[in-house]
């Protein structure tokens, strides 16, 4: 398993690569490591801009563990809308050319509603008790990204409803 100390350690790395800023966003269980939200994951997920993204594939390579590249703000099985990027929360570390956010938590919470496994529920689960989850926010931006699911809309509109059941 991954910590968030394990993460942090492997981007300083790559951040010490890097030649210019790069601007990578935490998704998954990557994002909520990071946060703190779990002690760790298995796998490492990042979005990154198309722009960067090979060259971050290249840098970001890995002996020690499965790293998962997502580009544009395609994750999983869904496209997030354009202003995922803004909307991210920026992690502040003394990185140098690496820019690391964290998709927002609700985001979080549509992208592991696509594949919604026992996993996904588990960090749904300790994301709903947060307590900062807008479920206004969140039906909205549902809504909004439904159509861009890979699989069956019925399915993520079922899952979605499962979901929101969590947070009640």
């Amino acid at each position: 398993m991954i910590t968030k100390e394990d993460l942090l350690k492997w981007l300083r790395g790559i951040d010490r690569k890097l030649t210019e800023e790069i601007v990578i966003v935490a998704v998954g269980g990557t994002a909520m490591t990071l946060l703190g939200l779990k002690e760790s994951t298995r796998d490492v997920d990042f979005c990154v801009e198309r722009k960067c993204f090979e060259k971050f594939k290249k840098i970001a390579k890995s002996e020690i563990f499965v790293v998962d590249l997502f580009r544009d703000g395609y994750v999983f099985a869904l496209q997030l809308p354009d202003d995922y990027l803004k909307l991210a929360l920026d992690f502040s570390d003394s990185f140098k050319n690496l820019k690391l956010k964290i998709l927002k938590l609700e985001d979080i919470v549509l992208t592991k509603t696509s594949r919604l496994n026992a996993r996904d529920i588990e960090d749904i689960r300790a994301l709903a008790e947060t307590g900062k989850i807008d479920i206004k926010f969140l039906k909205g931006r549902f809504e909004e990204i439904c159509d861009s699911f890979a699989g069956r809309e019925g399915d993520y509109r079922y899952h979605f409803e499962l979901v929101l059941k969590m947070f009640s």
